[in-house]
């Protein structure tokens, strides 16, 4: 792969006028096409037959897979997650049980010899599981797919550290985990009761502590912008305590508010959120803070030391961006499990039902669960080419698409350089005969300018409702 170096010695450049006018809402490119296309015309029959075509490669993918455990003992306001809240471990027997099926039904769809490259279980809160129950499902994922010990594998696992058992993170290194995301969000006590999440730092430290004693080698913290009663000053405070725990990895979102679609954010009143000025602050502060400590901009809100692995990817041309965000394993084909959770499977999307009925009833019957999805036409991979190499290199090799493609890029996509070419007067980009290189200034709107090549977005087709891009 032709590829330029990243490297991020200092924050992106902030320029306020670029950002207040760019600044819409966009797709997260976390598939392209982005899940707001996803349709149910997509069936069970085709995802089989899109299993089929990826065991028939001539090197068959390894495979990713992703879990997804709804459960939750308490609401955070602020979440827009597929949840389940309940305090009764009990609750998630038939739910695990249900998986188990569909586990079953799924590796029989995939070649017995295909990795297990990427593990990772989501929520909820995973860590809502009893030993017993996170050990049973482990035993079934390794009793029916092909996982491999430590060594090029990303096994991870999203905590909350309220619900930890004091052996918690020695259990989850016995399974095999080896990367976990914790949830933090903000340490501000003022903050967290206006969110319904109270977790003292101590409990974080302590948790990471564990997390480092036990071998997990990649931590990332989670951390929200936009919540209410965050000033600039207060999340100042947060980041630096957060610096001070020397996490892997950061991840810092910005809050979308959105009652109308996720009730839970009913309870939070909207003249308690920081104003537009006050969030971008804190955004900008936030970002220099963290460059100034040593961490890379990955992009996408992410942000790294230079020595782990999605730092190190971004610099070797292999960084990849899916569903769980950003990640060092490109070529997987990924399989999601549970309710909710989304497969990409011989390039084309499914997504299961998000009603824990309607799972049970499906995998009763010996079905995959299937409701919607979306299947690429080769315009879809090109774009979908063209949307990864901007949101995880900020560059774009404009003369190897065309020879990857047997196309003329400049022909193909005029409108689309058109485009680049006011965003370069802007400052955004660099665009020559062949390539395109976001400046700094670009960086935080890289978002934007995927949007140019994304064809749902320019035809106005999309019917599905973004965050903002800042």
């Amino acid at each position: 792969m032709i590829y330029t170096p990243v490297l991020m010695a200092q924050a992106p450049l902030f320029q306020e006028d670029l950002i207040n006018r760019y600044d819409k809402p966009g797709p997260r490119y976390t598939s392209y096409p982005p899940a707001t296309e996803f349709h149910d015309q997509i069936s069970e029959s085709d995802y089989r037959d899109w299993a089929s075509s990826s065991n028939e490669e001539p090197i068959p993918k390894p495979l990713s897979l992703y879990f997804h455990i709804p459960f939750c003992s308490s609401i955070c306001y602020y979440c827009a997650c597929n949840k389940v809240i309940t305090k009764r471990k009990e609750r998630a027997e038939p739910y695990l049980q249900d998986l188990y099926r569909e586990i079953e039904i799924q590796a029989s769809l995939f070649d017995p010899d295909r990795e297990v490259r990427q593990l990772h279980w989501g929520g909820g809160t995973p860590g809502f599981l009893s030993h017993q129950q996170s050990q049973q499902l482990m035993e079934n994922i390794a009793k029916h797919f092909r996982l491999q010990s430590d060594g090029d594998t990303d096994y991870s696992i999203e905590l909350d550290p309220r619900v930890i058992a004091r052996d918690g993170i020695s259990h989850l290194r016995g399974l095999g985990f080896n990367r976990i995301s914790i949830g933090v969000q903000d340490l501000d006590e003022k903050v967290q009761k206006a969110v319904n999440r109270l977790q003292s730092l101590e409990i974080t430290s302590r948790v990471i502590d564990d997390a480092r004693r036990h071998g997990i080698r990649s931590i990332n913290i989670d951390l929200i912008y936009g919540l209410p009663h965050q000033t600039l000053e207060s999340f100042a405070v947060t980041l630096d305590r957060i610096i001070d725990l020397n996490p892997d990895r950061i991840a810092m979102y910005n809050y979308a508010h959105l009652p109308h679609r996720f009730p839970p954010q009913r309870r939070i009143q909207v003249e308690d959120l920081p104003d537009a000025a006050e969030k971008l602050a804190i955004l900008h502060s936030a970002i220099d803070k963290l460059c100034t400590a040593g961490y890379e901009y990955i992009g996408m809100d992410h942000f790294a030391r230079p020595e782990d692995e999605l730092a190190v990817a971004q610099r070797g041309g292999s960084l990849h961006r899916n569903f769980q965000g950003y990640s060092a394993h490109a070529q997987c084909d990924s399989i999601g499990f549970g309710v909710s959770a989304i497969s990409h499977v011989s390039d084309n999307f499914s997504q299961n039902t998000t009603s824990l009925d309607s799972y049970h009833d499906s995998l009763d019957q010996q079905q995959l669960p299937v409701v919607r999805g979306y299947q690429s036409d080769e315009d879809d991979l090109l774009r979908r080419e063209i949307i990864q190499s901007l949101v995880c290199h900020f560059y774009l090799d404009m003369q190897r698409i065309s020879s990857r493609w047997g196309i003329d890029f400049s022909d193909h996509f005029a409108d689309e350089l058109k485009q680049l070419r006011d965003m370069e007067q802007d400052g955004l980009v660099n665009v020559t005969d062949n390539q395109v290189m976001v400046r700094e200034a670009g960086r935080l709107l890289v978002r934007n300018i995927c949007m140019i090549f994304d064809r749902y977005q320019r035809d106005g087709k999309s019917g599905g409702s973004f965050s903002r891009t800042v």
